[in-house]
C-alpha cells in the first residue's frame, strides 16, 4: 500500500510537472509568434490605432475617477503623516512620487487588467467560440497577423498613457485637497513637486514600469484568450483567469523592478 501511494504521488508530480512545461511552451510560441508578426500590426495601421482607442480612450473615465480620488485619499493620509514632524510643505512631493514611482503604474495596470484586459480575453475566446479564427486560418488569413498582433500592440501603447494620465490627475487631487480644503500654501505645494521629482529618475521609471505592465497584461489577456476551451465556461474561466494572473504578474514584477531601479 506504501508503495502504491508513492507511486500515485509520483504520477501525480510527474503529470503536473509535464503539463507546467507544455503551457510554458505553448506560451513561449505563442509569444514568439505575437513578436514576429508584429510589424504586420504597424502595415495595418489603422487597426493598431483602433485597438489604442479600445483599450486607452475606452479606459478613460475609470482611470480619471480612480486618479482623482486615490491623489485626494493619499493628500489626506499623507498630511496626516506629514503634520506629526512639521513637514506640512513636503505633501506635493510625497503626492508626485507616490504617483510617478509606484501607484500610477501598478493601479493603472490594476484597473487595466479589469477593464480592457479582460474584454481582450473576452473577445478573443469568442471569436474562437464562433470559429471566426479558424475561418481565417481556412481563408489564408493569419490571426495572429490580423486579430492578436494588432490588439497586442494597441494595449502596449495605450497603457503608459494611461498611466500618465492617472499620475497627472492624482496630482491635482492631492492639490485640491492640500491646498484649497487643507490651506497649504500652492506655491510651496508646486516648488517642492518641482524641485524633488527628477524627470529621468523618477517619472522615466514610473514610464517604463507602465510600459513593462502594459506588456504584461496584454499578453496574458490575449494567451487567455486565444488557449481558452472554446465553449461559454471556457470563455468564463479564461476571463478569470486573465484578471487572477494579470494582477500577480503585476506585482510580482514591480516587486522586480522597483528593486532594480530604486535599490541603494
Amino acid at each position: 500500500m506504501a508503495l502504491d501511494a508513492i507511486a500515485f504521488g509520483l504520477r501525480r508530480v510527474g503529470r503536473g510537472t509535464l503539463n507546467a512545461i507544455t503551457r510554458l511552451g505553448f506560451a513561449s510560441r505563442f509569444f514568439v509568434a505575437v513578436l514576429l508578426n508584429s510589424p504586420a500590426a504597424f502595415r495595418r495601421i489603422q487597426l493598431t490605432l483602433r485597438e489604442i482607442y479600445f483599450a486607452g480612450a475606452l479606459s478613460l473615465v475609470i482611470i480619471l475617477v480612480s486618479g482623482l480620488f486615490v491623489g485626494m485619499v493619499l493628500a489626506l493620509q499623507g498630511y496626516e503623516v506629514l503634520n506629526r514632524y512639521g513637514a506640512d510643505e513636503s505633501l506635493g512631493i510625497m503626492v508626485a512620487l507616490s504617483l510617478v514611482r509606484e501607484l500610477g503604474p501598478v493601479i493603472t495596470a490594476l484597473l487595466f487588467a479589469g477593464r480592457a484586459g479582460t474584454a481582450l480575453t473576452a473577445e478573443i475566446g469568442l471569436m474562437k467560440a464562433g470559429e471566426q479564427l479558424a475561418a481565417m486560418e481556412m481563408m489564408a488569413v493569419d490571426p495572429v497577423q490580423r486579430v492578436l498582433a494588432p490588439r497586442f500592440w494597441g494595449g502596449v501603447v495605450a497603457m503608459p498613457l494611461l498611466a500618465a494620465i492617472f499620475s497627472a490627475v492624482g496630482i491635482v487631487g492631492g492639490w485640491i485637497v492640500g491646498v484649497p480644503l487643507i490651506g497649504l500654501d500652492g506655491g510651496g505645494f508646486w516648488s517642492q513637486m518641482q524641485s524633488g521629482v527628477d524627470v529621468f529618475k523618477d517619472v522615466g521609471n514610473g514610464m517604463v514600469k507602465s510600459c513593462a505592465f502594459g506588456f504584461t497584461v496584454t499578453f496574458v489577456a490575449l494567451l487567455q484568450g486565444y488557449a481558452c476551451q472554446p465553449t461559454p465556461e471556457g470563455v468564463a474561466r479564461a476571463t478569470t483567469r486573465t484578471v487572477v494572473l494579470a494582477s500577480l504578474a503585476v506585482l510580482a514584477l514591480d516587486f522586480v523592478l522597483t528593486a532594480m531601479m530604486f535599490s541603494v
